[in-house]
């Protein structure tokens, strides 16, 4: 199947309320201007350099979300572009958002990420640890970013009761802060292998690649 062919078929099976992240990284742009042309807006990538790369090379009108573990020197590049990027865990990390958004006199929208696996290599706050960023007086004073909601990645098994559990890990927490944050409004959870049961447990951001582009090399 094509790549048109692929997000059609995808865009089937998700709400109208779930927002699709076609998971860019590693293709080339040839691939990206086909996801373009079939209708597709919202691109991912994990590496800053490889996006704005990317950036430069295509229509404007492509919302550029970072997905990767970021790292605070190179949030410098991207600034002046990125729509929303998903996984921040310090605020360390919101304060250079912020910095380099002032400058480019923009507002950037962030996730928090919740550490939701059972694994070690995965990044991500605590509960705990959330509530400390979402209420703390310095954040609060950042007038260029906008937390907007949580992302999460669940444990990479195929125990499918894992992953409904962590998912389900990562809704409570939304719901748990949502009522006094107003501004919370994602739940970015589910990838290619696992957004339809994502979908079930409240996400309305899901981030798919191999489904869309084909496995990676």
């Amino acid at each position: 199947m094509s790549i048109a062919d692929n997000l059609q078929l995808i865009k089937k099976n998700i709400p109208n309320n779930v927002t699709l992240v076609a998971v860019s990284k590693t293709k080339p742009i040839t691939s990206i201007i086909e996801a373009y042309a079939a209708g597709q807006r919202v691109f991912g990538e994990n590496k800053i350099q490889e996006m704005v790369d990317k950036q430069l090379q295509l229509p404007e009108d492509i919302q550029w979300h970072m997905i990767g573990h970021l790292q605070r020197n190179k949030v410098k590049y991207m600034a002046s572009f990125v729509s929303l990027i998903h996984g921040v865990d310090s605020v360390r990390t919101l304060k250079e958002i912020n910095k380099q958004a002032k400058k480019h006199d923009r507002v950037i929208d962030c996730l928090l990420q919740a550490k939701i696996a059972t694994e070690d290599s995965k990044f991500g706050l605590c509960g705990i640890e959330i509530a400390t960023i979402l209420n703390s007086p310095e954040v609060k004073e950042f007038e260029n970013i906008k937390i907007v909601g949580l992302m999460g990645m669940a444990s990479f098994t195929n125990d499918k009761k894992q992953i409904k559990k962590e998912f389900n890990t990562l809704k409570d927490l939304f719901d748990k802060f949502k009522p006094n944050h107003k501004e919370l409004k994602i739940i970015s959870m589910g990838m290619s292998g696992d957004f339809k049961l994502a979908i079930e447990e409240g996400s309305n951001m899901i981030r798919v690649g191999s489904s869309i582009f084909g496995s990676r090399n």
